[in-house]
């Protein structure tokens, strides 16, 4: 007897539907699965069987087909387990609801005794069940919540294969699941474990990361250790925009493929605060495997990826980042197959000065020999360098402003500056395609968008040949000008907005590093 059952499968952040046929005929007993299934696919008859066995059910002894269609793509992973054993037990009509088998899509990975563990990707799952018009998803309890963002879509959540058949011979025994996405998600939007009035001092810090913030800019803190970079660092999402619906749910889909979201979990309503340690692989930052996964540029999507210590990177891991920072995604190639992850993020790097942390250290004297700050700053390749746009120096804390008791400037309150910023360039690119802050902007719209008058030209002149700056400084300083002459809610950028923007060139100043 033949039966249809539906799955799925997720390539890149995106879902397929996979039709599961199991015909069971006479014959040897042999089991077959074919579509091109992986190993973790092939074993899956092997639990279905000791699952059946252990529940009371019967197993047929004959010969099982079972075909995944479409058959040219690839299918991988243990979660096609539970519609292929609803499929074995449907055809062996120890399930005789045979129509109501089509209306679900079911996904889940069996135990030798039955129970259903949880799977990667339910929330795209859902969305393309949703989209091609199915009555419901099955999927294990544990990724219940996350698939059931997806509205118009009856998502239920079971634990055990006996739950599954249950179901489908009375479909009143399990209740769809209801999520009340938009009231979670804008409840928890602010609720930060971070505030930058937990930052004493630094308040020319905390103004370039307003400036960042406000204009999409990515940015690179140098200064000694214990000066505050990683903490000043990780208090940038707290002053970003909130993330749109459309956004949370873009995020939670990478989050969902990749298998980061904590159990229980629902949409997610911060953005993203990625800090891989120095040590990782160029497959691991920006994605890719034997079944493409994303990496960390891909996580960090719509947040901040933060590099700590970045001269400890291999160059080549750093290298692979210079195309995903212009393009804003990723495409992961193979021989029969190319995805893309959405790899949109805000780079935040820190790094000492020199080996010994003390370069141009106010009080203590850098021990490095001639020659090896230089050495240690080639350590960062120039196209890299040219994708940030501040460089921000970060010198010790005072004693004076460690004691005071006088409370920082909240998160909060820089955050709503920046929002009224972000309001305005999106005001101003509302015709172009791609483009919503002003690190996007290409050289050709610079000199359109970022225009000074004969004053700021000659203050950008004299900066230039003074500090001796490099060329690849000039088009930074301009699209920085213009955030700040954004937060100042000026039309036109001002000396002042160009002199402080400026500052912010510090690795450009030609014998910076001696």
């Amino acid at each position: 007897m033949l039966i249809k059952t539906f799955g799925s499968a997720v390539y890149g952040v995106e879902a397929i539907s996979i039709t599961i046929e199991v015909n069971i005929s006479n014959g040897d007993l042999k089991y077959y699965i074919v579509g091109l299934p992986d190993n973790a696919v092939k074993e899956s008859m092997q639990r279905i069987e000791a699952a059946i066995k252990t529940n009371n059910y019967h197993m047929p002894r004959t010969k099982i087909v079972v075909n995944l269609a479409p058959a040219d793509i690839k299918k991988s992973g243990s979660a096609f387990d539970l519609p292929i054993a609803i499929g074995v037990l449907g055809a062996s009509e120890q399930i005789e609801n045979y129509e109501a088998l089509k209306n679900y899509v079911m996904m889940g990975e069996l135990s030798l005794d039955g129970t259903i563990q949880p799977i990667k990707g339910s929330l795209p799952i859902a969305i393309q069940a949703r989209k091609e018009g199915f009555k419901g998803l099955i999927v294990p309890k544990l990724n219940a919540r996350e698939a059931a963002m997806v509205n118009n879509l009856n998502v239920y959540g079971v634990e055990h294969l006996n739950d599954v058949v249950n179901f489908f011979r009375d479909e009143n025994s399990l209740q769809p699941i209801h999520v009340n996405t938009r009231e979670e998600f804008f409840n928890t939007q602010y609720e930060f474990e971070f505030d930058f009035n937990d930052v004493k001092g630094q308040e020319n810090i905390k103004r370039a990361l307003e400036i960042a913030a406000a204009g999409g800019h990515n940015a690179i803190l140098i200064g000694p250790p214990g000066a505050g970079k990683t903490m000043l660092a990780k208090r940038l999402p707290t002053i970003l925009p909130p993330l749109s619906l459309f956004e949370a749910l873009e995020t939670t889909k990478i989050h969902s493929v990749a298998g980061k979201l904590p159990e229980n979990a629902s949409l997610i309503a911060k953005r993203p605060f990625r800090s891989p340690h120095h040590t990782i692989s160029d497959v691991a930052l920006v994605g890719g495997g034997g079944v493409p996964q994303p990496g960390e540029i891909s996580l960090a999507h719509n947040g901040v990826l933060f590099l700590d210590e970045l001269p400890e990177f291999k160059r080549t891991v750093l290298e692979v980042m210079r195309q995903p920072m212009e393009e804003r995604k990723v495409t992961i190639s193979r021989a029969k197959v190319a995805l893309d992850f959405p790899a949109n993020f805000m780079l935040i790097a820190s790094m000492n000065p020199c080996p010994c942390g003390y370069y141009n250290h106010p009080e203590k004297e850098c021990t490095c020999a001639p020659g090896t700050v230089q050495k240690y700053l080639n350590k960062i390749s120039g196209p890299l360098l040219d994708r940030i746009d501040l460089h921000v120096e970060v010198t010790p804390v005072a004693f004076s402003e460690l004691s005071t008791t006088k409370k920082a400037e909240c998160s909060s309150e820089i955050r709503d500056r920046v929002i009224k910023a972000r309001e305005i360039q999106a005001n101003r690119y509302k015709n172009q395609v791609g483009i919503y802050a002003n690190a996007q902007i290409s050289s050709k719209q610079l000199h359109e968008i970022c225009m000074i008058d004969k004053a700021g030209e000659a203050l950008l002149k004299k900066a230039m040949e003074r500090l001796n700056l490099s060329a690849r400084a000039y088009d930074r300083i301009l699209k920085v000008s213009r955030t700040i002459a954004d937060l100042c809610s000026s039309d036109n950028i001002q000396p002042q907005h160009l002199a402080e923007a400026i500052q912010y060139r510090s690795l450009d100043r030609e014998g910076w590093a001696g």
